[in-house]
């Protein structure tokens, strides 16, 4: 015997998919599996997160921080990532989400001086450091703030 070849005894499993509460005959009639009595055995369930009126966990735990609802969520990527691109091309927002170097939800992107750049490109993006400026500049590229 091997443990791919195991399985459950022939008529042991029972399917979920039969008609509760009808007689007796059919093995869960009556109460329909439900027990006797009590809040569960009856329609309408409490929300979730209710304790029976007890103060529940999400407000008896303190609260820390906050959140600033204007807030931007801005990625900052070095200029040295823009080494990947050809010379010559114009680099913009999606580009980066394509290339793989932006992932998930932004609301703009910063490109920092760090590292070297060797290559004349035109960069699009929302920001930009001085550094990175100068020396994007410095190669006869082009920057754009959009």
């Amino acid at each position: 015997m091997n443990l791919s070849e195991l399985h459950p005894a022939e008529g042991s499993k029972h399917s979920d998919n039969f008609r509760r509460g009808r007689g007796h005959g059919s093995g869960n009639g009556k109460t329909a599996g439900k027990g006797h009595k009590g809040q569960k055995a009856r329609s309408g369930q409490p929300r979730i997160g209710f304790e029976g009126g007890q103060m529940p966990l999400y407000r008896r735990l303190p609260k820390r921080g906050f959140t600033c609802r204007n807030s931007k969520n801005i990625t900052a990527l070095n200029i040295t990532v823009l080494e990947r691109f050809e010379d010559g091309s114009t680099v913009t927002i999606q580009d980066l989400f394509e290339a793989g170097l932006i992932k998930g939800a932004i609301d703009g992107v910063k490109i920092l001086g760090n590292g070297e750049l060797t290559k004349k490109l035109s960069v699009q993006a929302t920001a930009f450091s001085v550094s990175a400026k100068e020396k994007i500049e410095a190669l006869g590229g082009n920057v754009e703030v959009i």
